[in-house]
């Protein structure tokens, strides 16, 4: 891996140069509504295994597969399901991601070593002129070394992979901020692998949701898991994260106490003033999310060394955030009283 990465903004002919590199089984750094991703032909054996090199990527972590269209869907799965058509249809573009049983077309270095495959449609036209483009699918997990927050802009991306891949396409900041929601078919039930924007209660409206354990809780050191960002500690600056299980003014109040004998210490407080050690990482949930990786990544070129931040809602939009949290910070959370 020795690219001179160029970065260029999204156009045609940036799609063009970007199909180019795909077909000849190179890595392209794409934007989504979700995060950025690392792009390679799903279909092709030796280029996925560049985005696990390229990232540093365990390769037991399934990746997910993006398409343009339903049609393309058909020849990587098996089966699907009649709530998953239902689905695709109200949510499909957008970040809600669904696993299937594969088709042999899939390889099993993509899937992870399963026997299913994970598949979105991406709201991002300009993901999705990429793929028609290209007129294969595309793997893309996000364009960051693995463990480090995910990108929601193109300069992310160039921080972390400047000389290891060709391309960045840059497709403005991402709307959405976090990751899709991953979610399985158990029966006539939808089973939440991973919380996203697309969330429970708006699942839930279509059948009886689930949201998986792992969600909110560490998996067993050697589970088998069917999505990313369930097993490995993820999204995480240099510094040390915890959640603080405290809100307004009791979250001021301990982490100004706190900064007054630990140096290099930063909190990120929902709607808080910026002033001292605090940055505002917003009011919503909706707004937590487009802003936490970001942040996630100034707290590091502010050279902190701690970071406090106040717990999110555990409901809605504010699961992803929760969940994210959680991986950032080790699921270390601090309860009141605690010293740490």
């Amino acid at each position: 891996m020795n690219f001179d990465t160029r970065l260029i903004p999204y156009g045609r002919e940036s799609v063009r140069d970007a199909a180019e590199l795909l077909e000849h089984g190179e890595l392209v750094a794409i934007p989504t509504e979700t995060v950025y991703g690392l792009a390679a032909d799903a279909l092709n054996e030796n280029a996925v295994k560049k985005i696990f090199l390229a990232k540093g990527r365990p390769q037991d972590n399934p990746l997910i597969v993006h398409i343009s269209s339903m049609k393309m869907l058909s020849p990587l799965v098996r089966e699907i399901p009649d709530t998953a058509k239902v689905l695709a249809e109200r949510f499909w573009g957008g970040p809600l991601t669904m696993i299937f049983p594969k088709s042999d077309k899939i390889p099993s270095v993509t899937s992870g070593g399963l026997d299913t495959v994970a598949v979105r449609m991406p709201a991002s036209e300009a993901a999705r002129e990429i793929i028609r483009k290209c007129g294969f699918p595309l793997a893309a997990p996000s364009a960051n070394l693995s463990g480090k927050p995910s990108p929601t802009t193109a300069r992310h991306v160039f921080e972390d992979m400047n000389g290891r891949i060709p391309l960045i396409i840059d497709g403005g900041e991402c709307a959405v901020g976090v990751e899709s929601t991953v979610i399985c078919f158990k029966g006539d039930k939808i089973h939440i692998l991973r919380p996203g924007g697309i969330t429970a209660e708006m699942l839930s409206q279509f059948c009886e949701v689930e949201v998986d354990k792992a969600v909110t809780a560490q998996p067993e050191k050697d589970e088998r898991v069917l999505s990313p960002g369930m097993k490995y500690k993820h999204y995480s600056p240099k510094a040390d994260v915890y959640v603080v299980n405290a809100h307004g003014k009791a979250f001021e109040e301990y982490c100004t106490k706190r900064s007054r004998y630990e140096n290099k210490l930063i909190a990120l407080g929902a709607g808080v003033s910026e002033h001292g050690v605090f940055l505002d990482y917003g009011s919503t949930p909706e707004i937590q999310a487009q802003r936490l990786f970001a942040l996630l990544r100034r707290v590091d070129d502010l050279g902190a060394k701690t970071v406090l931040v106040e717990m999110p809602e555990q409901s809605g939009m504010g699961l992803a955030v929760y969940n994210r949290l959680l991986r950032a910070a080790g699921f270390k959370i601090i309860k009141m009283g605690d010293s740490k």
